[in-house]
């Protein structure tokens, strides 16, 4: 695959996303939508009875098999160099991965939770992280920026579609998760009622993310729950009916 995926993404009808940001030409990546070739539904909820299909097709759009991750809103990260996909048909128990050999595939599933991306100006290292509020107040982000091995300054991050600031409510849980160790978080919250905010998770990754000196983030800006012909959301549609979309990024050779 070369870097003429945007151009095929055209050429296929697919409303998937291709992140806009400054990248090498030799880091790829994309997100999935609920629409797959043709119009028709796509789900790619890892291990969900019927989702094996979709990744078949998937399959063309990838130079290998993704190293798909068993998310729980923590910080760990799987170094793909130093795993493979398991034969045993269990996933690692991560929210995010990182590489710097050519043609593994990082991958996060999210349904409102914000998948990011990350490369550095030179293309050497990629990594992929599946951040809700549990996991930017955990740390994911930065664990995952640590992960690269790379100076934050040489670091670009794009953040991908998630639930917007004017539909995510939450309560105090989130608001102090958030303020406990960084008051100043409290301005990514707008007061809806008596112990009820809304949340902003663009402006807390880009809060973290510049903390921790990076200046060079891109994308942000969609809404899961409200854009309903193009995204799967949880909030929305509910346990049972919400599907996954997908967030991938890896390297070709330079």
């Amino acid at each position: 695959m070369s870097a003429s995926l945007p151009a095929r993404f055209a050429d296929s009808g697919l409303d998937w996303i291709v992140p806009e940001w400054p990248a090498p030409a030799c880091v790829q990546a994309f997100s999935t939508t609920r629409n797959g070739e043709g119009g028709t539904a796509f789900d790619l909820m890892p291990l969900r009875p019927g989702s094996a299909g979709a990744r078949a097709v998937l399959r063309q759009w990838l130079p290998d098999d993704p190293v798909w991750l068993e998310q729980v809103h923590g910080g760990e990260v799987c170094d793909l160099d130093q795993v493979h996909a398991r034969s045993d048909g269990k996933l690692y128990r991560a929210d995010a991965a990182t590489t710097r050999g050519t043609r593994r595939v990082c991958a996060v599933v999210t349904a409102d939770c914000m998948p990011v991306l990350f490369t550095d100006r030179s293309g050497s290292v990629v990594a992929a992280a599946h951040a809700g509020w549990r996991g930017l107040a955990t740390g994911v982000l930065e664990a995952a920026l640590s992960a690269t091995q790379s100076a934050p300054a040489e670091l670009l991050v794009w953040l991908g579609p998630a639930i917007g600031p004017q539909v995510f409510e939450v309560g105090a849980d989130v608001l102090d998760a958030h303020c406990a160790r960084d008051p100043g978080a409290g301005e990514c919250f707008t007061p809806l009622r008596p112990g009820k905010w809304r949340a902003d998770l663009y402006a807390l990754a880009r809060r973290r993310l510049l903390r921790a000196g990076v200046a060079q983030i891109f994308g942000g800006g969609r809404c899961t729950f409200t854009e309903a012909a193009v995204f799967h959301s949880y909030r929305r549609d509910g346990p049972a009916a919400s599907g996954r979309m997908a967030t991938f990024i890896w390297r070709e050779d330079a």
